[in-house]
C-alpha cells in the first residue's frame, strides 16, 4: 500500500539524522513537499534535501532550534512562504545529555527538557494554530496531520538518562 501524500507540505523536526531523516525521505517519496528541519548539523540536513530533490521531490533546510519559540514560529513561516502551507508536521526533534542523576547537571537536565518535552509542544501548537488558519485546503480528509514522536525509554528503564526518560514520558 502506497501512501500518497501528493499536494501536501510536511515539516520535520530534527531532519538532519537518524529517525528524522528517514521520515523526512519517506514524506518526499510519497510526494509531498518537505521542510527539513535541523539544529546543528545543516550539512546534514542540506544532504537530506539533495536527496530528495534526487529522488524527484521538493525540499528546503531549515535551521530552528524547537525549544525556542520565536524560532518554532520562524520556522513555521518560513515553510508556509516557500510552499503555500503546511498539512503534515512529524516532530521528531530530541537530545540526550546523559549523566548519573547525581551527576547530572541542571543546565543538562533543562536543556533535554526544554528541546524534548518543552519543543513537542511549541511544535504542536504552532501545528495546530497554522492548520486552523489554513482551514480546508482540500489535500486530505483533515486540516493537518500531527505526529509526535516519543520513545520507549519512557517505560524501559536507561541508566544515567533520567532527563531523556522524564522529557519522552512526557511526551507520550
Amino acid at each position: 500500500m502506497r501512501i500518497s501524500l501528493e499536494g501536501q507540505v510536511a515539516l520535520v523536526t530534527g531532519a538532519s539524522s537518524g529517525i528524522g531523516r528517514a521520515t523526512a525521505q519517506a514524506m518526499g517519496a510519497a510526494g509531498a513537499k518537505v521542510a527539513v528541519n535541523y539544529r546543528s548539523q545543516e550539512d546534514e540536513a542540506k544532504n537530506v534535501v539533495a536527496a530528495i530533490e534526487k529522488a524527484g521531490g521538493e525540499a528546503i533546510a531549515i535551521g530552528a532550534d524547537v525549544s525556542d519559540e520565536a524560532d518554532v514560529e520562524a520556522m513555521f513561516k518560513a515553510t508556509a512562504k516557500r510552499f503555500g502551507a503546511v498539512d503534515v508536521v512529524v516532530a521528531n526533534a530530541g537530545m540526550q545529555k546523559d549523566a548519573a542523576s547525581a551527576e547530572m547537571s541542571l543546565d543538562d537536565w533543562r536543556k533535554v527538557i526544554d528541546v524534548n518535552l518543552t519543543g513537542q509542544f511549541l511544535c504542536a501548537r504552532a501545528a495546530l494554530r497554522r492548520f486552523r488558519a489554513q482551514g480546508d485546503r482540500g489535500v486530505s480528509k483533515a486540516r493537518g496531520k500531527l505526529i509526535c514522536m516519543s520513545s520507549v525509554h519512557d517505560l524501559i528503564p536507561w541508566a544515567g538518562h533520567v532527563n531523556y526518560a522524564a522529557s519522552k514520558a512526557g511526551s507520550r
